[in-house]
């Protein structure tokens, strides 16, 4: 049977394995399966990203390049199948493509849903309000985020060859920088057919993405202060690349994802028979056997009440004993392999580093030692003393491997999670506030991530193994320090912030968005006759003034029920400080501002979605007059049809003060 010959793609073109390629084994037969590596000249590919792929990248704007993600993971969605069938050369289940290659694709959609609500459509992202640097307001400070222009590289484990790669490089193209990928080997041929999916889509710009599926070479000595490298592995090899004298020397970003002593417990008010019990059985089973426990996330210390954790190991065992592990193709079977024999190995070897702290009391270590492939049964420990352990502080069997440990109260539960020196995630089980608030300020500092679940929840909770693309994946320590993911904080880290100092007209210009003090100028008709597409930033109409009577308020009064006594009796609003008098309701103020700029008859406006930043600055008495300063602040585009106009609006009174402002949303039709 010839073996898979898994290519690299470089500089546009695919790279067939070398004379140094590396075997890549069948997880579930053992059997050589494929060969991978190829010869790359590494400055030739940082050159293509840079030059041809950063440059394509950046003429789009967020929302461009949200829409791409959003035809792409389309894409490798109508084409899962096909991840899915070679998948299982890895030793995963069914079960676990869905993780990987739909986890994968749905963390694309995530960052291009939030590219196109929380993103510009423009090339420059706005961090912040502007700041006021001087006394009228003539010179202001911005923050402003811009795409790096170099290239991110990007090394990934063999556990997730789907979903590790797209959860970095979707917020990387979101931000407008080109990709340089590197699976894992064992696990890379999975990684190869997602980006040949990708690329034959042609919706990738050129050089946008480039793949490496042999070793790097020296590309790391390569790279320059606008680069960026993510790695997710061991700690031992985070340290190594991270080490690099070129990175060092060239302060080159790097976000490190690597090795995480993760801990589970079960909350003191957590009884046998509660639904929280049942729910920590169900959560720890799952992460032990989930991807064959190959899951940087996956639970390695189970902690519970002294008086509980023989109920714990007692329920937990019988758990695991229903597991069926075999072939994943097979029906029936819950776990599959692991990645490889030699995964296997290095599992067994810290398997016999925790038997020296630990009694294992479920799994053979040996009941597949005759099987041809990296089969391993679950196994769980029982630590009685996890105060004296050392070991099982510090070593993460990255297998089906878990130990349960007990605590005498929830102080001593979170300092044993904090012996961990940082992880990725911790979850408690607990339907007692209290004990959730006591976790946060116990352990939130040791912890990239803190999961609590109960009965109110259990229904919709995405897992204690699952990071979400909207959530930061990191932790502190020696989970690596870094932080992927978070939505936008993820793009964020592929993007450089700049503060921006000069007058609001320069800083208007340069942010697409309307900024206080800055030029306006009138539209050629009434902003509510004007299209989307046609509103320009900066564009302001001022309305005829309105003055506010007495009985208008006692009118509002009525009508409303607000009778509050600020704007019904004389003396009691005279002796609160705020205000001099019977004032204007805020609501009115609102109301009748409304009044006086909204063009009635049907038109572009579609509809009010509300408001933001609502601030009532100087009471109105009876006899003010007041009119509104209406300008278009910022413009998204939503669908074809129609995109959202943000107003500022400004009512002022008859001395131009400023009496309420704030911002004012509609959808607009569009056409040109």
């Amino acid at each position: 049977m010839s073996l898979m010959q898994v290519h690299s793609f470089a500089e546009g073109r695919w790279v067939p394995p070398g004379p140094e390629a590396r075997l890549i084994e069948h997880a579930v037969t053992g059997a050589p399966m494929a060969e991978a590596g190829g010869v790359i000249d590494a400055e030739a590919m940082l050159d293509h990203a840079r030059r041809v792929g950063g440059a394509a990248l950046r003429v789009m704007t967020f929302h461009d390049r949200a829409r791409m993600l959003k035809a792409l993971a389309l894409h490798l969605r109508e084409h899962r199948q096909a991840l899915y069938d070679l998948s299982f050369a890895t030793g995963a289940t069914q079960a676990d493509h869905l993780i990987d290659v739909d986890g994968g694709i749905g963390t694309m959609f995530v960052f291009a849903s939030k590219g196109r609500r929380e993103m510009p459509d423009a090339h420059v992202y706005l961090d912040g309000p502007p700041e006021q640097l001087s006394r009228d307001g003539t010179f202001l400070g911005q923050h402003v985020c811009v795409p790096l222009q170099g290239v991110a590289v990007q090394i990934n484990a063999f556990n997730f060859p789907v979903w590790g790669m797209l959860e970095k490089l979707a917020p990387t193209l979101l931000a407008g920088v080109p990709a340089i990928v590197k699976p894992a080997t064992a696990t890379c041929y999975v990684t190869e057919l997602a980006v040949r999916l990708m690329l034959d889509s042609g919706l990738l710009p050129e050089g946008a993405l480039q793949l490496v599926t042999g070793g790097l070479g020296d590309m790391l000595d390569r790279l320059g202060p606008q680069d960026a490298v993510g790695f997710t592995g061991s700690a031992a090899t985070a340290l190594h690349l991270r080490s690099n004298p070129n990175l060092l020397r060239q302060s080159v970003r790097f976000v490190a994802e690597q090795d995480s002593l993760n801990a589970s417990i079960l909350g003191p008010d957590a009884l046998p028979g509660t639904p929280e019990f049942d729910l920590f059985i169900k959560e720890a089973a799952r992460e032990i056997t989930t991807k064959a426990g190959q899951k940087c996330t996956a639970t390695r210390r189970i902690l519970a009440s002294a008086d509980r954790t023989e109920a714990v190991v007692a329920a937990l065992s019988a758990r695991l004993s229903k597991i069926t592990v075999g072939d994943p193709q097979v029906e029936g079977t819950r776990m599959g392999a692991l990645v490889s024999r030699a995964q296997k190995a290095d599992v067994l070897e810290k398997v016999r580093t925790l038997d020296a702290e630990a009694e294992r009391v479920f799994g053979d270590p040996d009941r597949f030692a005759e099987a041809p492939g990296a089969f391993l049964q679950p196994m769980l420990f029982h630590c009685a003393d996890p105060d004296a352990a050392a070991r099982l502080h510090d070593t993460e069997a990255f297998g089906p491997v878990s130990t349960v440990m007990p605590y005498r109260d929830m102080d001593h539960a979170i300092a044993l999670a904090n012996r961990g020196q940082g992880s990725l995630v911790a979850s408690v089980i607990t339907h007692d506030p209290a004990v959730a608030q006591q976790a946060v300020q116990g352990m939130a500092a040791w912890h990239g991530r803190l999961y609590f679940n109960n009965r109110d929840s259990m229904g919709e909770a995405t897992g204690h193994g699952s990071p979400m693309p909207h959530m930061v994946h990191g932790g502190p320590g020696r989970a690596g320090g870094g932080e992927e993911l978070g939505g936008v904080r993820g793009v964020l880290h592929y993007m450089q912030r700049t503060a921006v100092q000069g007058s609001p007209t320069l800083l208007q210009a340069i942010g697409s968005r309307h900024v206080t003090g800055a030029e306006t100028h009138p539209g050629p008709t009434h902003p509510f006759r004007r299209t989307f597409d046609d509103l320009t930033i900066g564009e302001r109409l001022t309305t005829d003034a309105r003055t506010v009577t007495l009985e208008d308020i006692e009118h509002f009064a009525a009508f409303t029920g607000d009778t509050f006594y600020a704007h019904m009796d004389a003396e009691a609003a005279t002796r609160n400080p705020f205000f001099p008098g019977r004032v204007a309701h805020g609501y009115l103020i609102l109301s009748f501002a409304a009044g006086l700029f909204v063009d009635p008859a049907e038109g572009p406006v579609l509809a009010n979605t509300g408001l933001d930043a609502l601030r009532f600055l100087k009471p109105v008495e009876a006899g003010a007059s007041i009119r509104v300063h209406l300008t278009v602040k910022g413009k998204t585009p939503r669908t074809d049809d129609y995109g959202e106009v943000r107003w500022a609006v400004e009512v002022v009174d008859g001395a131009d003060d400023v009496v309420a402002e704030y911002d004012l949303l509609t959808m607009v039709a569009r056409g040109g």
